[in-house]
């Protein structure tokens, strides 16, 4: 294996699992919006929701690393 090939695997494992943590954050707000209604749990969902934000940032970042690096190999910018 090359280490061009090497590097694309690393960076679209790294977008995999980093997608793996998005998911799961949209789950746990999804849960918490879920239940029943009082200021403690509204404090939870919205840490939640700031939560998912940062975690999908990390997954655009970590999809744009991968996606360079496939115009890098493919048309070579």
């Amino acid at each position: 294996m090359d280490q061009n090939t090497s590097e694309l695997d690393r960076l679209q494992g790294e977008y995999k699992a980093a997608v793996e943590q998005w998911i799961a954050a949209i789950r746990q707000e999804e849960d918490l919006a879920s239940t029943p209604h009082d200021v403690a749990e509204v404090d939870k969902w919205e840490q939640a929701a700031f939560d998912e934000d940062d975690i999908r940032n990390k997954v655009k970042a970590a999809k744009k690393a991968y996606e360079d690096a496939l115009r890098e190999k493919f048309y070579g910018f």
